[in-house]
């Protein structure tokens, strides 16, 4: 099976590096390749490594019967397995599937200060888990979040060396626009990463047939899958209104006003209902929650409400497989996809600033038409972000840039299917730098 490079491969190795390295958590949702990319790690660094799953393995839960110290958990999984061997600083202990069983995180101090093996956690769907996980190992444990592949990613599994990073970069910089044969290149792989979103098992399909047939199968088992979790890990009634909002989100984005209104989920539903259930998903990885901003100001964490919001899918492949038989199809020919398109790629740029570790906010004036997809920051300035199915006049983002309410705001960005340019300091770039905007932004010199 061919394996798909990933950013974390990088960063594990780093951390095995860092002299005094914590155990670490990695987190994320379901089958974006947290257990392959750590399993072939531990096997390139390590003579022994110690591979216990949690839901396959059950038994293994009683390892904690005598206590947290690493002296019992090693004595209880050699009296399962005797085969396993521990030898100190060349063994690794890795605990798949953690939400099954989150009482381990309680360990992670005795490892830490024990200092003779490393170990490495990782679980989906952790969320209510994971704040008994913090309180049971804060301070003796490192957090990575892994996400399904981003478009970057994408492009290392479609050949592209790594220096297609820099690249980008140097046009955005420079506001050099790309050549007709590299915008007809990329923008084709950015259709396909849309289509196909970036879960490993679906991008490998497509890699190794050199086809989309399969790809829609493949992603409505993985949608399956997530609703099963739903009912696996959601307590009670929860459970119902969770699967309630999950379905909601593509009919909602479709909507020209794409704010998530909770009333159209149920008769008689209330966010004060249903808040728990959007954390939840949003804890799982499974969707990304945009703010609105209460004004369009600095700084951006505490200056939303949190009653206004609209939701995207955290894999915008798995959004397109939510809609219709035909719109894998309409999407690759560019037609009637109607507020469909629209939706996609507000939902794919969501997608993409969230993986570059970028916080998500809107604003929508009540009393006007003025509203704007997106908002970055430098040091010292608000920035917008449109982001455009078509690349004409954006008049928010001027009005943002113009007017004197706004002194945060002195530029914005527009995101669309064409090339770079810049005019009355809005700077535009193609839909397939997005994931770069955040890098972008760090050297902007203003």
């Amino acid at each position: 099976m061919t394996y798909l490079e990933r950013k974390i491969d990088t960063y594990l190795v780093q951390w095995k590096q860092e002299k005094e390295h914590k155990p670490l958590i990695v987190k994320g949702p379901r089958q974006v390749g947290k257990t392959e990319s750590v399993r072939r790690f531990a096997e390139a660094n390590y003579e022994h490594v110690i591979y216990i799953n949690f839901v396959e393995e059950p038994k293994y839960k009683m390892i904690t019967a005598d206590g947290y110290n690493t002296d019992a958990i090693i004595k209880n999984i050699s009296l399962l397995d005797t085969s396993k061997i521990f030898e100190p600083q060349k063994t690794i202990i890795f605990f798949d599937e953690l939400q099954d069983f989150p009482e381990i995180a309680t360990a992670l101090k005795f490892f830490k200060l024990d200092g003779r093996f490393d170990v490495i956690c990782s679980g989906s769907m952790l969320g209510i888990n994971y704040k008994k996980i913090e309180s049971n190992s804060v301070g003796y444990k490192t957090d990575y979040e892994m996400y399904s592949l981003d478009f970057e990613e994408f492009l290392w599994a479609k050949g592209h060396q790594k220096s297609v990073r820099d690249s980008f970069l140097e046009h955005m910089r420079t506001l050099k626009p790309f050549s007709e044969v590299e915008m007809q290149v990329f923008m084709q792989l950015f259709t396909e990463y849309c289509i196909l979103g970036g879960m490993p098992a679906v991008v490998r399909e497509y890699i190794e047939k050199g086809t989309f047939a399969g790809s829609l199968e493949t992603q409505r088992q993985l949608l399956a899958d997530y609703e099963e979790d739903i009912r696996k890990y959601a307590d009670g009634m929860d459970q119902t209104r969770i699967l309630n909002v999950f379905k909601h989100i593509p009919v909602q984005l479709a909507k020209d006003n794409k704010k998530f209104q909770i009333t159209k989920v149920a008769r008689g539903a209330r966010f004060k209902d249903y808040r728990g259930c959007i954390e939840w998903l949003c804890d799982a990885g499974i969707i990304n929650a945009c703010y609105c901003l209460s004004f369009p100001e600095l700084p951006l964490k505490g200056n939303y409400d949190e009653t206004k919001y609209k939701l995207y899918m955290a894999d915008t492949g798995l959004l397109v497989a939510m809609l219709d038989d035909e719109a894998q199809e309409d999407l690759r020919a560019y037609k009637n996809l109607g507020v469909y398109k629209g939706a996609l790629y507000e939902n794919i740029a969501a997608e993409a600033l969230k993986k570059a570790g970028c916080g998500l906010y809107y604003y929508k004036k009540d009393d006007s038409t003025l509203e704007e997809d997106f908002f970055m920051r430098t040091a010292d300035n608000l920035v917008p972000v449109e982001v455009k199915a078509t690349n004409n006049m954006a008049r928010s983002l001027n009005t943002l840039i113009n007017s004197d309410k706004y002194p945060d705001i002195r530029f914005g960005i527009k995101v669309v299917g064409g090339n770079i340019g810049c005019n009355n300091n809005v700077y535009t770039f193609p839909y397939f730098c997005t994931f770069l905007l955040k890098e972008y932004l760090r050297s902007f010199g203003r």
